[in-house]
């Protein structure tokens, strides 16, 4: 994985946080997944260790869990 994975289920938290996310490390380093626009990424992200929204996933595969919008049981339901 060449770039950051930002997971966000479309919540005013998660929202906040992908404009920060990308102020801080550019459009071009981050790739940003809706699950309201794309569900089909839900299990992908539970592979990797996501546990709630918004979360960005490192190229190394470290999960940074900011601040707290929604589990990924409430993402799923």
């Amino acid at each position: 994985m060449s770039k950051s994975i930002f997971y966000h289920a479309g919540c005013p938290v998660c929202a906040s946080a992908e404009q920060n996310i990308i102020n801080l490390i550019g459009a071009e380093s981050v790739e940003v997944v809706h699950f309201g626009e794309d569900s089909s990424r839900i299990e992908e992200a539970e592979k990797a260790g996501v546990k709630s929204v918004p979360a960005l996933v490192t190229p190394n595969g470290n999960i940074l869990h900011i601040n707290f919008g929604a589990s990924m049981a409430d993402v799923k339901s």
